[in-house]
């Protein structure tokens, strides 16, 4: 059998291969991004799985609109309007299958074969892995600690053909860094010379437990702005439950095609249940006990890390979201630093599936929310004693 280039090229995901592995129950993991089970509201959901069938019958399980749920899309749109200032209206909302699809989505309607996405290094690597799926080229720019090195991204953006800027400023999956204000408004500066789109992926921003919430890049200001949002990391990730925003009308015309070829539209039942429990439970109180509890942990492993790394190891301090990013300043491989951590049945994601042209990077990434103090303090001793 033929297979296409555009698959071929394609690289499956590490995580979900290494999650095979290191989901035995003698494992520490650290590997995943997985939100903490604890933190879902079951009963809750249940109810509203219960309430929303009462009340809508059999439209919960009939064929849907392609945008959306309607009373969804202005809750979030009322959403963005008070906490973030945005001129948001249920129009410029679009209900995806998670935050993966809208960017393999965003990838179908804006890049040829060869055209350019300006992209974090270290990114984020489901990203990577969907667009790939467009055979793109990409330009990776350095991510220091306060966001995009300047010089690089004025650089990449002075490339051929370049089609959007993908980035994930708060609390960046891999490395938990978020962006400084100052520098989201030199970014914002830079870019609004040139006809670009700026994403701006969104998973993790209502898990801040640390700081003050900052203002989007380009949300509001940039005319292709793209803003991503999801439930997955703080209702659940099981519904696959994502959304776009954005103003630009004729994006969101595409946008509806690609999204009616690939699925018709997003699962409606989860979209009714979802939309039944935002409407009748305390969402504020349920996030704050989330980022309580994240905190916890994050908490746990810096103590850890500060107890039992060597000091030839970097790490970041993340002010929220779900990870930490470590450096090996001796130069050691994370790959295979993985496998003798493997031997102490304690896994974690090596850096180099989070980069588009590097390997065997001295990098890798921590999570810390699937996990309770106790384990974590375990697993990074073990992973101490390793390093």
């Amino acid at each position: 059998m033929q297979f296409s280039e555009r698959i071929l090229k394609t690289p499956s995901s590490f995580i979900r291969n290494i999650l095979k592995v290191t989901d035995a129950e003698d494992v520490i993991s650290f590997a995943g991004g997985l939100p903490n089970p604890i933190s879902f509201p079951i009963d809750a959901l249940q109810a509203s799985a219960n309430h929303a069938i009462a009340e809508n019958g059999s439209r919960l399980f009939q064929y849907s609109s392609t945008q959306g749920y309607a009373p969804l899309r202005e809750y979030i749109a009322a959403k963005y309007q008070r906490v973030h200032g945005l001129d948001i209206h249920a129009d410029d909302v679009f209900i995806t299958t998670g935050s993966q699809q809208a960017l393999e989505l965003i990838g179908k309607v804006l890049i040829n074969k060869g055209d350019g996405i300006i992209i974090e290094e270290p990114g984020y690597l489901g990203a990577i892995q969907a667009f790939t799926l467009s055979e793109p080229t990409f330009y990776g720019v350095t991510l220091e600690n306060d966001g995009l090195n300047l010089e690089e991204l004025e650089k990449a953006l002075q490339q051929p053909n370049v089609k959007f800027i993908y980035t994930v400023p708060n609390f960046q999956n891999p490395t938990g860094l978020t962006y400084s204000k100052e520098k989201r408004q030199q970014i914002y500066e830079i870019i609004s010379k040139y006809d670009v789109a700026l994403i701006e992926d969104d998973p993790y921003g209502e898990l801040r437990f640390e700081g003050e919430p900052l203002p989007y890049i380009g949300a509001g200001k940039l005319e292709n702005s793209i803003l991503l949002g999801s439930f997955s990391k703080t209702v659940t990730p099981g519904m696959r439950l994502g959304f776009i925003i954005t103003k630009n009308k004729e994006l969101m015309q595409h946008i509806e095609t690609a999204k009616q070829a690939t699925d018709l539209h997003t699962n409606i039942f989860s979209q009714y249940v979802i939309y039944d429990y935002l409407a009748n439970n305390d969402y504020t109180e349920h996030v704050q006990k989330i980022k309580a509890l994240y905190q916890n942990q994050a908490q746990a492993m810096l103590d850890a890390m500060e107890e039992f790394f060597p000091a030839h190891v970097d790490y970041t301090r993340p002010e929220g979201g779900m990870f930490i990013w470590a450096t090996m300043n001796n130069g050691a491989s994370s790959v295979d630093i993985f496998h003798k951590a493997m031997e102490q049945k304690v896994a974690f994601v090596p850096g180099d599936p989070f980069y588009t042209s590097k390997t065997n990077v001295n990098t890798m990434r921590l999570n810390y929310t699937n996990a309770t103090p106790e384990v974590i303090r375990e697993g990074i001793k073990r992973l101490g004693s390793i390093l």
